[in-house]
C-alpha cells in the first residue's frame, strides 16, 4: 500500500503545488515510484490527457517532475469557474456539469467514491503517494463536508505538512491562527509546519520560530526560501499578471475577466530579452510588438468585455504595425462571430472582431484532445514557422468553421472535419485551437526572432530550448533547494509512522 503525505496550506497560494512538486521530484530521485493527486482543484489552466480527459495543470506539473505522465485519477474533480457564483464542474475528466456554488457545496460529498477510486488506481502505481489541498483547512464556513483538506486527509489517514506564506507578512498568525481553528483530531494529523517563500536572514527568524513551536507545539521543519523558477503557479493569484516590465521584445496578454491556460506563454520566459505583460486596460497595452489573445472561459462574456472596456478598438488601433495571435477562446474571438444556440454560456450571439474568417458555434460537447503535426504554410512575419512540428492539445466547447460573413454557418466547413489549419492566417493575424504550441522545438524561437527582425533588433541569446528540458532542469532545481533546506529525515520519518487506514465517510 502506498505511503501518503498531504500538503495543506494557510491560504491559497501559500506553495502548496510547488512544493507538491518538489518532494514529488525528490522521492523520485530517491527511488520511489510517486504519484500527485488532489481531489478537487479550481482552476481555468486544464490540461487533456492522452486518452482526451481534462484535468488541472498543477498536477500535469507535479507528474512532470515525478517523472510520469499525467492521468486524470490525479485530480478526479476539477472546477472552472464561469463566473464569480458558479463553476462547471469536470469529473473524472468528463463535465458533469455547471454548478451554482451553494449547489455544488450541497452535493460534492456525493463524489467522495470517485475521489476514492481515483485515489486507489494511483495506490497500484505508486510507493508514495504526495497529496495537495486547496486554499486552507481553516476555513470554517466550507469545513462541512469538506473533501479537499482536512476531509481528504481522514479518508486517506494522511498525516499533514502545514505551509504558511511569509513573503505576504503575518506568517505566525497564519500558521497558529490555522492551528487554533482545527478541531483535535485535526490538529493531531499536523505533524510539521513550513515557512514559505522567506527572503533575508534566516537568524533573525529563529526567536519566532521558537515561539511559533511554544505555541502551537508542532515543529517547523523548514524554511524556505523564495524561489524564482520557471514553472506553472496558480492561475488566479499568479504573479506574472503583476508585471510590468518590459524588455527589447514586448508581447501583451490581454487579461479578460475569465482568462484560461496563460501558461502557453511560460515558455517564452526563457528568453532573457522577451518581455510578457498581461494586460486588463486599453491605456496599459501600449505599443508592444505582439499582441495576444488567450484562452478564456467564456468566450462571450469575455468578448463583451473586450469590446466595452475599448480593448477591442486599442487592438484595431495597432493592427498596421503590430501582429496578433489568438489562442483557443481568443482565436474564437477573433472570427466573424460566436453563436450560442444551447445556452452553453450567456445564449445568443455576438459578433466577433472580423479579423479571421472563422464562425464559431458553442455546444454542449467539449472538444478534448492532444494533437501534433506541422504548421501550415504561412504568410507575413510568422512565415518561418511553416512546416515546424508542434505538439498540444484541443479543449474548447465550440466548433469553429471556416466562414467569412457573406455565408451561413450552415454552408461553411466545419473544424470537426479536419479541414481547418492548424494555425490560420489572415495579413498580420494569426489564431489557433492549439494549447501549447509555443512548447516544443524551435516555435518559440522563431516567434522571437521574428519579432526582432521586425523591430531591426539583434538578440543576444544563441538558441532556445524545448520547454520541456527547461522544466526538467527547474524540478531538479526546485528539489535541490527543497533538500537544503526542509528537513527530509523528518518527513521521511512521517511516512514511516503513518496508519494508512481508510476511511470511507460514504
Amino acid at each position: 500500500m502506498a505511503k501518503v503525505l498531504m500538503v495543506q496550506g494557510t491560504m491559497s497560494n501559500a506553495g502548496k503545488s510547488l512544493l507538491v512538486a518538489g518532494l514529488c521530484r525528490i522521492f523520485k530521485q530517491d527511488g520511489y515510484r510517486v504519484a500527485p493527486f488532489k481531489s478537487q482543484n479550481m482552476a481555468l489552466n486544464s490540461f487533456v490527457t492522452e486518452d482526451g480527459l481534462e484535468m488541472g495543470r498543477a498536477q500535469v506539473m507535479q507528474a512532470e517532475a515525478a517523472g510520469i505522465k499525467p492521468e486524470v485519477s490525479m485530480n478526479p474533480i476539477l472546477l472552472k469557474p464561469t463566473n464569480h457564483t458558479g463553476s462547471q464542474v469536470i469529473v473524472n475528466g468528463e463535465v458533469l456539469g455547471d454548478m451554482k456554488a451553494r449547489d455544488y457545496f450541497a452535493y460534492k460529498k456525493k463524489l467522495i467514491p470517485d475521489i476514492l477510486k481515483a485515489f486507489h488506481l494511483l495506490e497500484e502505481k505508486a510507493d508514495i503517494i504526495v497529496i495537495e489541498g486547496a486554499g486552507s483547512p481553516a476555513e470554517i464556513n466550507l469545513k462541512e463536508n469538506d473533501i479537499v483538506n482536512m476531509g481528504m486527509a481522514k479518508m486517506v489517514d494522511a498525516p499533514v505538512l502545514l505551509v504558511g506564506d511569509i513573503d505576504r507578512g503575518g506568517v505566525f498568525a497564519q500558521l497558529l491562527g490555522t492551528l487554533m481553528l482545527l478541531e483535535p483530531d485535526e490538529f493531531q494529523r499536523v505533524q510539521g509546519l513550513i515557512i514559505n517563500k522567506f527572503r533575508g536572514d534566516k537568524s533573525i527568524l529563529d526567536p519566532g520560530i521558537e515561539m511559533l513551536y511554544e505555541k502551537g507545539k508542532i515543529p517547523v521543519v523548514g524554511v524556505v526560501p523564495f524561489m524564482e523558477l520557471q514553472l506553472e503557479d496558480e492561475d488566479s493569484l499568479s504573479e506574472r499578471f503583476h508585471s510590468k516590465g518590459k524588455k527589447p521584445i514586448d508581447m501583451a496578454v490581454i487579461r479578460y475577466p475569465r482568462i484560461s491556460n496563460f501558461t502557453d506563454f511560460n515558455v517564452f520566459e526563457q528568453f532573457s530579452e522577451v518581455g510578457v505583460r498581461y494586460v486588463s486596460s486599453p491605456k496599459d497595452l501600449e505599443y508592444p510588438d505582439l499582441i495576444i489573445l488567450p484562452g478564456s472561459k467564456n468566450t462571450l462574456g469575455d468578448l463583451r468585455w473586450l469590446r466595452e472596456s475599448g480593448m477591442e478598438q486599442a487592438i484595431f488601433e495597432r493592427l498596421s504595425d503590430t501582429p496578433v495571435f489568438g489562442i483557443c477562446g481568443g482565436y474564437q474571438m477573433l472570427g466573424e462571430k460566436v453563436l450560442d444556440p444551447e445556452n452553453q454560456e450567456e445564449g445568443g450571439e455576438i459578433p466577433g472582431l472580423g479579423l479571421l474568417p472563422v464562425t464559431t458555434i458553442l455546444q454542449e460537447q467539449k472538444v478534448r484532445k492532444q494533437v501534433r503535426g506541422e504548421i501550415p504554410s504561412l504568410q507575413g512575419i510568422f512565415s518561418d514557422l511553416s512546416g515546424l512540428t508542434y505538439q498540444g492539445y484541443e479543449i474548447h466547447m465550440g466548433a469553429s468553421q471556416e466562414c467569412n460573413q457573406s455565408k451561413k454557418p450552415s454552408d461553411c466547413e466545419s473544424s470537426n472535419t479536419g479541414k481547418l489549419p492548424a494555425v490560420m492566417q489572415q495579413e498580420n493575424v494569426y489564431g489557433t485551437y492549439v494549447h501549447g504550441i509555443f512548447d516544443k522545438g524551435e516555435i518559440a524561437e522563431n516567434v522571437v526572432l521574428a519579432l526582432a527582425k521586425k523591430k531591426g533588433i539583434t538578440l543576444s541569446f544563441t538558441k532556445g530550448l524545448d520547454y520541456d528540458t527547461i522544466k526538467e532542469a527547474e524540478y531538479d532545481k526546485l528539489a535541490e533547494t527543497l533538500r537544503q533546506y526542509l528537513d527530509m529525515d523528518a518527513i521521511y520519518g512521517m511516512l514511516r509512522e503513518a496508519n494508512y487506514e481508510y476511511r470511507d465517510e460514504n
